[in-house]
């Protein structure tokens, strides 16, 4: 018979021994990163994981909840949307059956993810059923429903399960309305759903029923959502009921893994720290935190993030955390929402995801979205509302309204990067003291990341052994002949290379790998090279900058429907010779190349062949949209308005984050030859077509505003502008402004 104490440790080891196998994802082979297809279709899933996700190294997909829910044709308070996507957050009972597919799909996709070395890993909603409002109808899986009775027939759960009709709730209309209480973020309705009394070893069995049926199948975890509302010794005891996952594709004693959405930013009534013992947790600082320093105006620097992780600004041990830059809540200005990246930022986007994919700290998740205009906006869908199949585009991006950021090259590179670097630890820290930093994880692998405004131009200790390297940024290894598809990079014997890396870039990062070393391609443009930049013409004695640099103009001015302006410039022609009445010739004339991409079909087919920046009006060549000709340099309408229905990155007009000050800023966004300007300094001067036509002559402020100002080196009747900088005008005014980026 054990002694007591003996019983005691006997039991403690246990209870560590559980914890410790809940947080593990039980990611097959040496894999490491999830990926989160939100509102994915079952069959989709399945098809991505062999086409894609086993092939390029991802570990894991979070799928939304596979159980049955609520129909949601159109929400009495918006009628602009139909289908929206929390639908699937209103449990209606645990039968596997969703708009995303059946259980007989469900079961495959697993095995087919399971087979591709991909584990799935459901969304599981257990703190709540639906919302209060729903009143009597049928779920997904045609289920009956009475909500004003508490009556869910698929599972059962009648009144007695419900915390609300059992008085345990203490505000006064059945909500929460204090987050300062705990008993209140517990026990009430969370935004009007119906609040499961998880104190009852009847309904904890149901629920862990449930989790049970899909482990059978092969799921390897869960993501809890809303963890911070369910009492935590109610979410142990249901842990403690759950079986060992299938020995069919897990090691025998393999458990769930466990990790619990706990919103605590700081100051929270309720700690994520309170449920650590139980699993991970989603650590929603380390998204702000890594959004500080690679969001467009983030405040903080990349050089302050050498130590970052475990204990920054209170943020949880690395091992009980589940990192991630945003997730379908936040992106959305819900749910710990903020000043974040998403995939609307571009390249700021790309640079966080990448810091988060070659950082050591958690286990990260990557976000996969899908285009939306309405903060409730449901997935791509037909005219019945059946979910499409997102469509896979010829350069391996996905179409149809679908974001696919885990399909951007350099995020999912990094996803073998980090599967390579394994536990190496970082070494090789360099940064510049601003906004570029580079470091090594052990002698496998390196990164560099660019958040400046100017390029990284040194030779760095990659602590890589020597040879050549696919630069995975701006290539793809092909691991059957060893060469690459981009150019590459020369690490000498020491572990040195030169490394070049321009902030212009959509993806200003390198990325290498033991993994990919051989040949690169042999016609391609090698940005990891500093750039040999053509000499300038004669400018009388003026030394002007090397290189091509990310410069933007705004011009305020509103217009009219019909209406659009365009910008001309360059220098002008009484300061320079060998100036002609055409771009493609004239040293007055500037080269650029359009960044703005989007679906706007005028701006794309007026950009086509405007190489330069000139004052002479349409260049040979250069597009017209229907017969509609441009005047020159077509700039787009922008907004500072977040909820603008358009979005400059993917519709070419609307909302951008460069737009500080309101609406009818129009842009022109281009890569300019920085050689070719005074100093730095060009000319401009806005064309409204449809309208007065050119702008009158101007005479700028000697000196302008702006966090990089500066005086203009010359006069003349132009706004004056400065290459690589923010340069903003008002139509027929003289003041100017110009910030860096």
């Amino acid at each position: 018979m054990l002694h007591q104490s003996m019983k005691f440790l006997v039991f403690f080891v246990l209870t560590i021994g559980l914890v410790l196998a809940q947080k593990d994802p039980n990611f097959a082979d040496d894999r490491t990163v999830i990926v989160h297809l939100f509102e994915w279709k079952w069959t989709s899933i399945a098809k991505e994981c062999e086409r894609f996700l086993g092939p390029h190294g991802f570990g894991g997909v979070q799928i939304s909840p596979p159980n049955e829910h609520r129909i949601v044709y159109q929400p009495d308070w918006d009628p602009n949307v139909k289908r929206p996507w929390y639908e699937s957050y209103q449990p209606i009972s645990y039968k596997l059956k969703t708009r995303r597919g059946t259980r007989d799909e469900l079961i495959d996709m697993v095995e087919r993810c399971n087979k591709a070395g991909v584990r799935i890993y459901a969304d599981v909603v257990a703190n709540h059923m639906c919302g209060t409002d729903a009143g009597i109808g049928t779920g997904s899986a045609d289920s009956t429903y009475d909500t004003s009775q508490y009556l869910f027939s698929g599972v059962p759960f009648s009144s007695g399960d419900f915390n609300v009709p059992q008085g345990k709730c203490n505000s006064h209309n059945d909500q929460i309305s204090n987050y300062g209480d705990p008993d209140q973020v517990r026990n009430c309705n969370l935004v009007g759903l119906m609040d499961l009394d998880l104190s009852k070893d009847y309904v904890r069995q149901k629920v862990a029923d449930y989790l049970n049926d899909l482990t059978s199948i092969g799921i390897a975890g869960f993501r809890i959502d809303a963890a911070k509302h369910m009492w935590p010794a109610d979410f142990q005891a249901i842990l403690g009921k759950l079986k060992d996952l299938p020995t069919s594709y897990f090691n025998p004693g393999s458990r769930p893994f466990v990790y619990q959405e706990v919103i605590d930013l700081g100051g929270e009534a309720i700690s994520s720290t309170e449920y650590t013992h139980l699993g991970r947790v989603t650590e929603f600082r380390y998204g702000r935190e890594v959004s500080e320093a690679f969001r467009d105006g983030g405040s903080n620097h990349i050089s302050n993030y050498e130590p970052f992780g475990s204990g920054w600004n209170n943020m949880v041990p690395e091992g009980d955390a589940l990192a991630f830059i945003d997730n379908h809540d936040n992106q959305r200005g819900h749910g710990g929402g903020g000043l974040l990246v998403t995939h609307d930022d571009g390249k700021y986007y790309t640079l966080a995801v990448t810091y988060m994919l070659a950082w050591p700290y958690g286990v990260p998740r990557v976000m996969s979205s899908y285009d939306f205009t309405t903060d409730w906006q449901g997935p791509p869908s037909d005219g019945n509302y059946v979910t499409d199949d997102p469509p896979i585009m010829q350069d391996g991006s996905c179409g149809g309204g679908w974001v696919c950021e885990h399909r951007w090259r350099a995020i999912k590179n990094m996803a073998k990067w980090r599967n390579i670097a394994g536990n190496e630890p970082v070494k090789n820290w360099w940064s510049n003291d601003y906004q570029q930093a580079a470091f090594s994880r052990g002698s496998k692998a390196f990164v560099a990341l660019n958040r400046d405004y100017n390029p990284i131009d040194a030779k760095l200790n990659t602590g890589l052994p020597s040879g050549e390297y696919c630069d995975l940024a701006r290539g793809d290894f092909d691991d059957a002949s060893k060469t690459c598809s981009g150019p590459t990079v020369t690490v000498d014997n020491a572990g040195n290379a030169d490394i070049y890396v321009d902030n212009n870039s959509d993806e200003p990062v390198l990325i290498l790998h033991v993994g990919a070393m051989g040949k690169g391609c042999s016609d391609c443009v090698n940005p990891t090279s500093k750039p040999n930049p053509t000499s300038p013409p004669d400018n009388g004695g003026v030394t002007s900058p090397a290189g091509s640099s990310r410069t933007v103009i705004f011009v305020n001015k509103p217009t009219s429907n019909g209406q659009d302006l365009f910008v001309r410039g360059g220098i002008d022609h009484s300061r320079r010779t060998g100036c002609t009445s055409e771009a493609e010739t004239s040293a007055c004339a500037l080269p650029i190349t359009h960044r703005t991409g989007g679906s706007n079909g005028k701006y794309n087919a007026w950009k086509t062949g405007d190489m330069h920046l000139d004052w002479y009006g349409a260049e040979y060549g250069q597009g017209n949209y229907n017969g509609d000709h441009p005047v020159g340099s077509p700039m787009v309408w922008t907004t500072n308005n977040p909820g603008h229905g358009g979005n400059v990155n993917k519709d070419g007009y609307g909302y951008t984050a460069l737009n500080q000050w309101g609406d009818h800023y129009w842009l022109l966004d281009v890569d300019m030859d920085c050689s070719k300007t005074e100093n730095g300094w060009f000319e401009v001067k806005a064309f409204l077509k449809n309208g007065d036509g050119w702008e009158s002559d101007r005479n700028q402020a000697s000196s302008c505003s702006g966090t990089a100002g500066g005086s203009k080196p010359y006069t003349t009747g132009n706004h004056f502008a400065r290459c690589g900088f923010v340069n903003v005008f008002n139509y027929n005014d003289n003041s100017c402004l110009i910030n860096n980026f």
